[in-house]
């Protein structure tokens, strides 16, 4: 049995303005709708309460997968290069937070 011919690959021509400002973004939220993926790139600053969105990216679910294939896969490869990029500790629950300290009577 033949397999069915593959379609040509698509090649496109990446123009990046030459006025195209980076943005610097040290933490995202990630919501959704039933037809969209939402990451909104935040700032957030030392001793500043404020979290300022940067950058909003809507994508399909769709593209948001594929977008996540394509960030293992260049993590995978920055980390072959590189090293593991080590991760901070997880941030406690706020259960944790306030009871994580209280003990039951059973336990030393």
């Amino acid at each position: 049995m033949s397999q069915p011919p593959k379609p040509p690959q698509r090649q496109l021509r990446l123009e990046i303005p030459a006025n195209l400002n980076a943005t610097y973004a040290n933490a995202v939220i990630v919501s959704h709708t039933n037809s969209e993926i939402v990451l909104d790139f935040l700032q957030v600053m030392p001793n500043d309460p404020r979290a300022r969105v940067q950058s909003r990216v809507v994508l399909t679910p769709a593209n948001a997968k594929m977008f996540l294939k394509a960030l293992e896969t260049n993590l995978a490869r920055y980390e072959e290069k590189h090293g593991e990029i080590p991760l901070p500790p997880q941030a406690q629950s706020l259960a944790d937070q306030l009871f994580g300290m209280i003990k039951p009577d059973d336990e030393p």
